[in-house]
């Protein structure tokens, strides 16, 4: 019995983390634009974003060279003994390549 619990466990906490990476990629916007908006377009989907700078101009006048995932970071845990586990994304991390 204890053999199927820590198959179970497992595999929550593996299905978890594939929910929890697939979603930064399919977030981003694509393609190079305006990184002030696209900064503030992944904060307000509730990303923590990173930005890496190329070069010194104003964030105002930079461009987006490059969105890349970051860490994802999740809790898994059931309320109570016996009951089903639940997965909750506790932070979002994603980096912005500006220049």
């Amino acid at each position: 019995m204890k053999k199927f619990g820590y198959a179970t466990v497992a595999a929550t906490a593996l299905s978890a983390a594939l929910i929890g990476l697939a979603g930064p990629a399919l977030a981003a916007p694509a393609g190079p634009g305006n990184a002030q908006k696209m900064i503030a377009e992944l904060q307000s989907k509730g990303y923590t974003v990173i930005v890496n700078r190329i070069g010194n101009a104003p964030i105002e006048q930079a461009n987006v060279v490059g969105v890349r995932d970051g860490q994802t970071y999740a809790q898994t845990d059931s309320a109570t003994p016996g009951d089903s586990f639940q997965t909750r994304v506790l932070n979002k991390t994603v980096y912005v390549d500006v220049k």
